[in-house]
């Protein structure tokens, strides 16, 4: 296991100079995070998709689309640790891992600067709504810390536990109010407002209390303790509610700040449940009436960035946590002929492309050149150093090891045809590596990574193995976009190459793939730029 060992900067970033530029020359930032969202679950990705996404669609088309953008993991708990950390999980000494019950402690440790300590720093206003699910410590009633498992949140001692020691207010964000596992699948099922618990667990939730849209779609809703009034059907809905006042309040109290507002949904992850009035939304079934309940979302809140007068002083950034479900993937192609994965071999937790390549969104009016597409190579890392770059602030190279700065491909000052980043590495559910290297791709592990293709519907999806005794894997995605073609023996060469790339960027202590000596570019870094 690696072991990774990071240096205490939160209180140095704390106590850093201002930004390089005038507060109200940075922009405002909104990062719009879904979960199990495929590549193809998008219309302005999927052209074949069995609904439309109207208001994303839009977003894209006045903004920048990545159609080469990838999770850091597989799963979500360390791709959202990416998120935050811009770095992979391997960096922990922890392999990836999705929290349930009283799950901990957070992957992002103690003294790790966070993207949102960055940012505020620089002099943002920082807020998260939605799921956390990074992993939380809590003590029982004689200080022990407790670990998973859902019997174990009845031996939580709140008093004990909170203000929570590694909740959001612990890791940079002024405001927050969150979930602290999945918010309809895992429980721990509780509110978690600005460190603080607002109600206890105290109520057995039973599945059979919601609906189950279809006869399946209510799948892997967990039953467990709950708060009382805790709310499953709408749980989006209030998120973005939240998330929205947050804008109005900031306005109207802090106008003199930029913010940092980071919109964590579940959509669409399972179980599927549409909130009031989205349900029978298409004809695409729950799960694509659930996706569009996330377009209007999204259009909500831009439309209240539009009516105070900020669409133009704020970048929006639209991503996802990982690939599309197993079961969704497979009940989406055999009942709506849609296919989440977007054509991409894969699903959640697979090392192929469709566990981890993602849509990725950005967009700020008169900055960023509307109605582009990019094959630059991206992940989700990339966020903290391109948003640490913008805002002028520095970052000493043993912070977000695995964040390229993004700013010249946001701009078009990068052409496609000159790659930012030369590499990429990603991890699949059990915490094995892919290298991405060009056209090359190397999975350093046979089969997918994640899922098992030898049982039940998903021996559908298997696909012939054409070098069945190589210990990995290597496609040329140019040639095999598909990585049906494992040509590990045929390209010696290539292989032997990355393998030593490989062990030399996840070396235990020293590990990295992000550039040293990264410098800020501040906002000249995204100059207006001429239309819109």
């Amino acid at each position: 296991m690696l072991s990774y060992r990071l240096p205490a900067l939160a209180l140095a970033l704390a106590a850093a100079p201002a930004a390089t530029a005038p507060a109200q020359d940075l922009p405002n930032i909104v990062i719009l995070y879904a979960d199990d969202l495929g590549y193809g679950d998008l219309s302005c990705l999927n052209p074949d998709a069995a609904y439309q996404t109207p208001r994303l669609d839009r977003l894209a088309a006045e903004g920048l689309l990545f159609t080469d953008a990838h999770s850091p993991c597989t799963i979500c708990s360390p791709s959202r640790y990416g998120l935050l950390s811009g770095n992979l999980v391997c960096r922990t000494g922890r392999k990836p891992r999705a929290f349930e019950g009283p799950g901990g402690p957070s992957f992002l440790q103690e003294g790790v600067p966070t993207l949102a300590d960055t940012l505020r720093a620089q002099g943002y206003r920082t807020a998260i709504f939605g799921k956390w699910h990074l992993g939380l410590t809590w003590f029982d009633a004689d200080g022990e810390r407790l670990g998973g498992g859902f019997d174990n949140s009845l031996k939580i001692d709140y008093a004990k536990s909170t203000p929570l020691l590694d909740g959001p207010q612990t890791r940079g964000f002024d405001v927050s109010f969150v979930t602290p596992n999945c918010p309809t699948t895992d429980p721990l099922y509780l509110y978690i407002e600005n460190g603080n618990v607002v109600e206890p667990a105290s109520m057995r939730h039973k599945r059979d209390t919601l609906p189950n849209p279809g006869g399946k779609w209510r799948w892997d809703n967990d039953e467990g303790w709950m708060a009382p009034g805790y709310r499953f059907l709408d749980a989006d809905v209030m998120f973005c509610d939240k998330a929205m006042a947050f804008v109005r309040e900031h306005r109207e109290a802090h106008s003199e700040q930029p913010f940092l507002l980071i919109l964590s949904t579940q959509i669409a992850h399972a179980p599927v449940l549409p909130a009031a009035g989205f349900d029978g939304k298409t004809d695409a079934g729950p799960r694509g009436d659930f996706v569009v309940e996330l377009d209007t979302l999204a259009g909500r809140l831009l439309d209240l960035l539009a009516e105070l007068e900020i669409d133009d002083d704020t970048l929006v950034l639209f991503n996802s946590d990982n690939g599309p479900e197993t079961l969704h993937t497979i009940w989406m192609r055999q009942d709506h002929q849609h296919d989440a994965a977007g054509g991409w071999r894969g699903m959640k937790r697979d090392g192929w492309e469709g566990g981890h390549r993602v849509p990725l969104i950005a967009r700020w009016p008169g900055h960023i050149p509307a109605g582009r597409k990019t094959t630059q190579l991206a992940n989700t890392t990339d966020l903290y150093a391109t948003l640490a770059s913008l805002t002028g602030a520095e970052l000493p190279d043993d912070v977000a090891v695995d964040s390229f700065d993004l700013l010249p491909v946001l701009s078009g000052q990068r052409p496609d045809d000159r790659p930012l980043r030369p590499h990429m590495l990603t991890q699949s559910f059990r915490g094995e590596f892919q290298l991405r290297a060009g056209k090359w791709k190397l999975l350093a592990h046979q089969g997918s990574g994640g899922n098992g293709y030898d049982r039940g519907a998903m021996q559908d999806y298997a696909l012939p193995e054409t070098a069945p005794e190589a210990p990995g894997q290597l496609y040329d995605l140019e040639a095999d976009p598909g990585e049906t073609r494992n040509l590990w023996f045929e390209q010696a060469a290539v292989r032997k190459r990355l393998m030593a790339s490989l062990a030399e960027w996840t070396a235990e202590g020293t590990g990295r793939t992000a550039p040293r000596d990264r410098a800020p570019r501040g906002p000249a870094g995204l100059p207006r730029s001429e239309g819109r």
